[in-house]
């Protein structure tokens, strides 16, 4: 029987596009960087069903992620390992949500009920969250004809 192992993320680096000109951040601008939370859960793509499909990934982040956090996250596919309770070291495909949210109890709340919910709908001995605090901002970028925004 497959267990559900998560242990491994391998992050990929993004890019801003070439033409877009990143302006520095100002001291005690509205949009400055803020103190936040980031959450990162990592699950498991295979059940004692059989591999997690695409369409039910795709279904469980429509229909239970993105509307406790419908600013946005982040997606990554990754490949872990990890050593449940059967002793023996296991590998498979993994999916990460990175979730940058103000540090409270109620974001807390739902970033646990999203690890919950994925257990129970896949049948996963365990999901992986991992947590710090951040300093988080947009990086505001002018565009042609140096308009910012």
């Amino acid at each position: 029987m497959l267990r559900p192992t998560v242990l491994c993320l391998a992050l990929c680096a993004l890019t801003a596009c070439a033409s877009l000109v990143p302006l520095p951040v100002k001291p005690g601008d509205p949009s400055a960087c803020a103190e936040r939370r980031q959450d990162r859960v990592l699950f498991g793509m295979n059940s004692p069903d059989g591999p997690v499909s695409e369409a039910q990934w795709q279904a469980f982040l429509a229909e239970f992620v993105t509307p406790r956090f419908p600013a946005g996250l982040t997606v990554y596919q990754a490949k872990g390992q990890w050593r449940g309770d059967s002793g023996q070291v296991e590998q498979e495909d993994s999916r990460a949500i990175d979730l940058i949210h103000e540090d409270t109890a109620e974001e807390r709340k739902r970033v646990v009920e999203i690890a919950d919910e994925y257990k129970r709908r896949f049948k996963q001995e365990a999901v992986l969250i991992v947590s710090s605090p951040v300093r988080a901002c947009f990086a505001v970028a002018a565009r042609p004809g140096g308009r910012v925004g």
